[in-house]
């Protein structure tokens, strides 16, 4: 532990970087709470979607890299934001008319479309934690109903009451001048109707820790600030919910990055210690746009897994969280490859090259060694060739190349199979092309189809990509140009594999056999 511990304190690797500047938080005396708090926010208005796991997995991996420089015990929280008024009927749910009479009500006060739980903001709830526990994340719940109603948010509001005016000029500075007009920080909920109510303060008591207003109606109200009668607006929430709870570590997108100030100042304000953050950059769709759970853009976590295991996405999930990143179907292939190259090297890497592996941070630093042996480009185009509609006809390549391999004994393996055939047939088989190799192509494949059937050397992936190379070498320049004819003439793809490891793989003769039909021309009449 004390060799991890000296190497984490100087890892280049992002989760540690975090990681320090929280164990600085603390270098001359424990946190009074007793534990460092890990923060993340959801606003249950819909379903958990793919950023809301990147955000939970992100900060679990901080949280695990502190627990590696520090003994001070850790919690990590999941905030949902129930108490929010439903601004707008979300277009995938069932009873839209039913919701439609429920607006402005907090979510946990609207009926739950579904008949299942007692209110919609519930079902979110349920969803969330099914979706957190299915991965495995170790986190405490807190729902801000609970929060607010229970009186663990009291001498927070109580606070704001108190200092009112600050916090309304750290709101005032940041608002368009109409809107300062009607500005307050406390939203009361409506005692008749349920309804969170934004309508300005007329008094706002100090001492008393009331607010006073007029209802939409002209009626007015006083109301206690605790208790559950009132919520905050969404930034000041963000501040005072840092300040209540003693938040240490909060990580959110890089479209709250312009209010971390306001947040900061507002959590000084009410009395508590401003937390580290982290602004990650956003995921993009196809087309470079912002995916959102909304427009329904980009992928999908189900898709997702459809397609590669959870692993993969984790990989993705850790690299350059401060980088946008496009996050389309695309990126699938490379990520699970990726992922399991760098299993593979964690095995014969020291420790300062390990904490530096991204598998550490994915597996919490008990890492598991990888059995996919053929990978899943590789995997992508033996599906491509065999116009596979089963992984059973993947298994056929694979017992050849590797006979000591099953789906008993290579899970992973099977898997991936499984995965690589859904794929191909989504998005591979709709967009291959072949083409008719070129007349210094055509004698360059001769060329190859006949040494690969005089061939009887080893069928191993370096001798028969020497054998691919030589066959090239003297006639293309630059030679890169061979391998893209091999892929679009052989494959219908612009890109493909090592072209020796496809041969080993998907047997010397079927090579022969497939360039055959592509000097005859019949890979583009099939395609």
């Amino acid at each position: 532990m004390s060799e991890i511990r000296d190497v984490a304190m100087t890892s280049k690797a992002w989760p540690f970087e975090e990681a320090r500047r929280i164990l600085k938080r603390y270098e001359t005396a424990p946190p009074e709470k007793g534990y460092v708090l890990f923060s993340t926010g959801y606003g249950p208005s819909g379903l958990p979607h793919i950023g809301t796991f990147g955000e939970v997995l992100r900060t679990t991996m901080v949280r695990r890299a502190f627990e590696q420089l520090s003994d001070i015990p850790t919690k990590l929280i999941c905030f949902s934001d129930d108490l929010d008024g439903m601004r707008k009927v979300p277009g995938n749910v069932p009873q839209q008319e039913m919701l439609a009479a429920h607006m402005h009500k907090p979510l946990t006060d609207v009926p739950d479309p579904f008949g299942e739980f007692e209110s919609f903001g519930h079902h979110n709830n349920a969803m969330l934690r099914r979706f957190l526990d299915t991965f495995g994340f170790e986190y405490e719940f807190i729902s801000a109903r609970e929060f607010y109603r229970s009186g663990q948010f009291d001498a927070v509001l109580c606070r704001a009451a108190e200092r009112y005016d600050d916090v309304m000029k750290v709101m005032l500075k940041s608002l368009r001048e109409e809107r300062q007009q009607t500005y307050s920080i406390f939203l009361p909920i409506h005692p008749e109707t349920g309804r969170v109510l934004y309508v300005p303060m007329k008094h706002v008591d100090a001492v008393e820790h009331t607010v006073t207003f007029d209802d939409e109606h002209g009626r007015e109200w006083t109301l206690p600030v605790t208790g559950g009668n009132v919520k905050l607006q969404w930034k000041p929430d963000f501040g005072a919910r840092w300040a209540a709870l003693g938040v240490d570590f909060e990580m959110y997108g890089k479209e709250h990055a312009t209010n971390t100030a306001i947040y900061d100042r507002i959590c000084e304000i009410l009395g508590g210690r401003k937390p580290e953050h982290f602004s990650y950059e956003l995921f993009l769709d196809e087309n470079g746009q912002k995916i959102s759970k909304s427009s329904g853009n980009g992928i999908s976590i189900d898709e997702w897994l459809s397609y590669a295991s959870t692993e993969s996405l984790s990989y993705f999930m850790y690299l350059k969280p401060k980088t946008a990143k496009r996050m389309y179907f695309d990126v699938i292939p490379k990520a699970v490859d990726e992922y399991h190259q760098q299993l593979r090297a964690f095995e014969a890497q020291d420790i300062v090259q390990r904490l530096n592996n991204p598998v550490w941070h994915i597996h919490s630093g008990d890492v598991p060694t990888s059995n996919l042996l053929v990978p899943f480009s590789m995997l992508l185009n033996l599906a491509s060739v065999s116009a596979a509609e089963d992984k059973s006809q993947l298994w056929g390549f694979i017992q050849r190349y590797a006979p000591e391999t099953s789906a008993e004994t290579h899970p992973d393996m099977d898997a991936a199979a499984g995965f690589a055939v859904r794929y191909y047939n989504d998005f591979v088989k709709p967009k291959k092309v072949y083409r008719l190799p070129t007349d210094l192509e055509h004698a360059a494949l001769a060329d190859l189809r006949d040494q690969l059937a005089a061939y009887d050397g080893p069928v191993e992936d370096e001798a028969l990509q020497s054998l691919v190379y030589a066959c090239g070498r003297d006639r293309f320049e630059p030679l890169r140009a061979w391998f893209t004819a091999l892929y679009e003439v052989l494959l219908g793809a612009s890109q493909g594999p090592r072209f020796g490891g496809f041969i080993a793989l998907y047997g010397v003769q079927e090579t022969v056999a497939l360039i055959d039909k592509a000097l005859a021309g019949e890979l583009v009449s099939d395609g």
